[in-house]
């Protein structure tokens, strides 16, 4: 392989990780690493897994895998959520693990560049500041960007084995 396709495969991949896939929950906008999804499903029933967490809503055969499923509006301390025709299950490669996460609504895909990413705020809220990667700004938009990496593999989600995480 030469040195300039390797240098091409840098470029994009850094590129690429400034793309990311913006969803809704409740009135806010979050954006996860476009890198980390798998796919978009409409949402489906859940097997209920028993001596889970709230938040943790059950686990779905995915094509013969079996995958855990977290309401991330449950995770964040947010109002009950409406499971409607525009809920979703996007599913996550974290960590080496498929993962499905339910969110109100996807959005689209956005591309950030430089400008346009800002720290993390001390929020004070249920979100705890070091699952972010700061947030975006589109135009009147601000989005919320989630390390959902560090999120899926934390203790606290107990999804992810530490071994794998580390």
């Amino acid at each position: 392989m030469s040195t300039d396709t390797q240098l091409d495969a840098e470029t994009a991949a850094a590129v690429a990780a400034h793309e990311y896939l913006t969803f809704t929950l409740g009135d806010e906008e979050y954006g996860v690493d476009i890198l980390k999804v798998q796919e978009i499903r409409g949402y489906d029933q859940v097997t209920r897994l028993p001596g889970a967490p709230d938040f943790v809503k059950g686990a779905v055969n995915l094509r013969g895998l079996i995958v855990p499923v977290v309401d991330m509006r449950l995770k964040f301390g947010l109002s009950q959520a409406r499971y409607d025709e525009t809920t979703v299950m996007v599913i996550l490669a974290v960590a080496g693990r498929t993962i499905g996460v339910v969110v109100d609504a996807v959005s689209d895909v956005i591309r950030l560049d430089a400008a346009q990413l800002r720290g993390v705020p001390d929020l004070g809220s249920a979100i705890d500041r070091k699952f972010l990667t700061g947030l975006g700004v589109v135009d009147e938009r601000m989005l919320i960007l989630l390390d959902i990496e560090r999120l899926m593999t934390s203790e606290e989600m107990g999804l992810v084995d530490r071994a794998l995480a580390a």
